[in-house]
């Protein structure tokens, strides 16, 4: 395999949830909009936005709603939002209708957008010596999240990012095989949990290493966990937080 300084960051990711009590300077926050704005773009539509969270009771609220205590403490919060309010003023401004920008496929490809720009900003964070850790629990209640935050419509927040000095060393966490995740041509269908075993083996080994009183846990145990099964959740509000926003109108044939 190939090594460089980028691949082994690369290779070398693991979430920090756990950062010193230190701002990032702007200098570090301009580099990572930099990454972040010079993202792969569909159509190039530059479909999201950055929203800096430094408002304390914002960041309580946020904390909260996501459930997780270092969401918003130290470090840096960063919100990653879908945003075609920028796109629907352009073409308003030069006298257009909204056009598709409505429908749940310009949203699909600003969703993508968004989480390129994530990914990037991580990326660049990470070879900085810097630690991150992507939110996707801002949006355990979406339609309060966009109160939170007083958005407008046609702009959805879609990931956090919290991004900091890193102020622990967690280990480096297993993935799955590559033989299980990669296939030539044809997907493999012959797949079965049991294929899995070496694999569950080294997870449970991974958080019984990290935590000698943690559950012991393994990848199938957990997607056949709670989180999985059927149950009402406030995440099933999306459908509702992204029709207030204008936004996949079309999506379960609402127009």
């Amino acid at each position: 395999m190939i090594h460089n300084f980028t691949i082994d960051h690369q290779l070398n990711h693991r979430s920090i949830r756990a950062f010193k009590p230190q701002a990032l300077s702007q200098e570090q926050l301009t580099t990572l909009y930099e990454a972040a704005r010079h993202t792969s773009t569909s159509n190039f539509w530059q479909a999201f936005s950055i929203l800096h969270v430094t408002d304390e009771k914002k960041r309580a609220a946020i904390r909260q709603l996501g459930n997780q205590p270092y969401i918003g403490k130290n470090g840096d919060l960063l919100i990653f939002m879908v945003d075609l309010f920028r796109n629907q003023r352009i073409r308003q401004d030069n006298g257009k209708d909204d056009g598709r920008l409505h429908t749940a496929d310009v949203f699909q490809q600003a969703v993508e957008d968004t989480v390129l720009a994530v990914q990037n900003t991580l990326v660049a964070a990470e070879s900085m010596g810097l630690g991150g850790v992507i939110l996707g629990s801002i949006k355990n209640d979406p339609v309060e999240l966009i109160k939170i935050l007083e958005l407008p419509k046609m702009v959805f927040p879609l990931l956090g990012l919290q991004v900091g000095i890193p102020d622990q060393e967690p280990q480096l966490k297993p993935r799955l095989p590559l033989d299980k995740l990669v296939f030539e041509n044809d997907y493999n269908r012959d797949f079965h949990a049991s294929d899995l075993k070496d694999y569950d083996a080294e997870v449970t080994q991974y958080y019984d290493l990290r935590d000698a009183n943690r559950r012991i846990d393994s990848f199938t145990h957990q997607i056949c966990g709670p989180k999985l099964d059927r149950q009402e959740s406030s995440r099933d509000k999306l459908p509702i937080a992204l029709h207030q926003q204008g936004l996949a109108l079309d999506w379960n044939g609402e127009k």
